[in-house]
């Protein structure tokens, strides 16, 4: 039997010698979909930082894509963060740079070297995301969907183990927050694992899916309909 993507033991999550989270318990195996939800302030980002390296692990154990998250060593980060895709809220798209280029600077980034295979996983993330005609436009030419599927499709660049989706719809009307789940459930559909902490329970409720909430200093799985 394969390891979980995520195992989480006894865990206790600060954030500036303050306690988030305490005594998380969790595992998340291979093509899961989770959400985190709860109310700003209880915990969801902090929970999410802890998991990419951006918030040390002091208390508990904690293993991601087979990294100890335990005294993970800055250096260690970046090679963890090749083996995990993170969505943010904000998009996070270098503006003088058109989609492909952006594209490029990660690869790059990330040590590809081969000019056709860097071009060629471009265009296949691009496709999976509906947005392989786009390849030429700027950030600003395209609408706040358009350029979190972007974001979506840079997080896919390096074929990760797992999807962090940090408030991936924050910033979207509904419509386009249904559209862009329905990239990430597709995703999912295809064998990627993915975690998405939200506040927008109308998503939950259209995408049904395993359900976790950050109350009170906890955190644990709820019913979708009690959320």
């Amino acid at each position: 039997m394969s390891q979980p993507v995520l195992s989480l033991k006894n865990v206790t999550i600060y954030q500036e010698n303050k306690v988030i989270l305490s005594q998380v318990n969790l595992e998340v195996n291979h093509g899961e979909f989770l959400y985190i939800i709860g109310k700003t302030g209880t915990g969801k980002s902090s929970f999410m930082k802890t998991l990419y390296g951006d918030l040390p692990l002091t208390e508990g154990e904690g293993h991601i894509v087979e990294f100890d998250l335990n005294g993970l060593k800055d250096d260690d980060i970046p090679y963890l963060r090749r083996k995990i895709g993170i969505v943010f809220q904000d998009f996070q798209l270098l503006p003088d740079r058109s989609v492909n280029d952006n594209m490029l600077f990660v690869l790059k980034a990330t040590g590809w070297t081969d000019l056709v295979e860097m071009q060629n996983k471009i265009d296949e993330v691009l496709d999976k995301v509906g947005m392989k005609g786009f390849a030429t436009k700027m950030p600003h030419q395209l609408s706040g969907g358009e350029q979190q599927r972007v974001a979506i499709a840079r997080a896919l660049l390096n074929d990760p183990e797992l999807i962090l989706a940090d408030e991936p719809t924050g910033n979207l009307d509904p419509q386009t927050s249904a559209e862009v789940l329905e990239v990430l459930k597709n995703i999912n559909a295809n064998g990627k694992t993915i975690i998405m902490a939200t506040h927008d329970y109308a998503l939950l409720m259209k995408f049904p899916s395993k359900t976790l909430k950050c109350e009170d200093g906890s955190i644990f799985e709820v019913v979708q309909r009690t959320v």
